[in-house]
């Protein structure tokens, strides 16, 4: 019996398991196409898998300025903090013997631990797991009999600028409430045929409900070869119940949750667009 489950990506371990694109040209681990709305690329770089170098903290000197005067004191700084001005205040109620460490304050609540992908990874992990404290996991992946089969990235539309420049094209969108998107959806050659894209939705739909969105968005690609799309098709969006909200256009489709499935229906609005329901 064929075993399938759905990952979160929410670290290195996960990551690795992101399949590769169809088209070797293009790489989900170091795509930024959605996330940079005008320098953003679907190509595969290779130096986009290698571990990221902590950000430095160096402040240029006076010694690396060719212009600036010569100097033969050390400048000083008054307003630069010292040791005497760094030590806590005077405690009459201290010991003698006290140190000056910092006391722990018994009462005061602990910093929050908030999941993250930590530092030094791959910079498309960065991207991903730049929500991770406050919306959560912005990827899955579904794996049959542990092999990964599919990939999706989404999240809220504020994460993706290029999602959100096109979304501005199309005006018979509802203005509320704003959706979730999904930015791309993509299946192995090996896996496609068997249904587990149109799973992977639902369950990204399912997750992105719990989260407290009541609509989602896709913005597929038409006259453009399977392979080279990030968000599929309109047909692959129309087969999975997500009408076209374009009047026969292009992009985008929009699902709006209510139970457990997304069903096509139609809501007044000035525009008349569909939607689902």
């Amino acid at each position: 019996m064929t075993a399938i489950r759905i990952l979160d990506v929410t670290d290195e371990a996960s990551f690795g398991l992101i399949p590769p694109c169809a088209d070797p040209g293009f790489d989900h681990r170091s795509c930024d196409y959605w996330e940079d709305a005008d320098r953003g690329s679907k190509a595969a770089r290779l130096s986009w898998l290698e571990p990221t170098p902590p950000a430095t903290t160096d402040r240029p000197t006076l010694a690396d300025n060719p212009f600036a005067p010569a100097r033969d004191a050390a400048v000083v700084n008054p307003f630069a903090p010292s040791a005497r001005s760094t030590r806590p205040a005077f405690n009459p109620f201290a010991d003698d013997d006290d140190d000056g460490d910092p006391i722990e304050n018994p009462f005061a609540p602990p910093p929050p631990n908030r999941p993250s992908v930590g530092s030094g990874g791959p910079r498309k992990l960065g991207l991903l797991g730049r929500g991770l404290a406050v919306f959560g996991s912005y990827a899955k992946i579904l794996l049959v009999d542990d092999g990964p089969a599919v990939y999706a990235q989404f999240g809220p539309l504020s994460a993706y600028p290029r999602a959100q420049r096109l979304r501005e094209l199309y005006r018979q969108l509802p203005d509320a409430p704003l959706p979730a998107v999904i930015t791309c959806i993509a299946t192995t050659a090996a896996a496609r045929g068997e249904g587990h894209a149109r799973r992977l939705v639902e369950a990204i739909c399912d997750d992105l409900a719990g989260r407290g969105f009541a609509a989602v968005e896709a913005y597929p690609e038409r006259g453009t070869r399977p392979d080279s799309t990030s968000a599929a098709t309109p047909e692959f969006w129309l087969s999975a119940g997500v009408p076209d909200l374009t009047g026969g256009g292009s992009p985008p489709g929009r699902i709006r949750r209510s139970g457990r499935w997304y069903r096509p229906g139609v809501t007044t609005r000035a525009s008349e667009a569909s939607r689902c329901r």
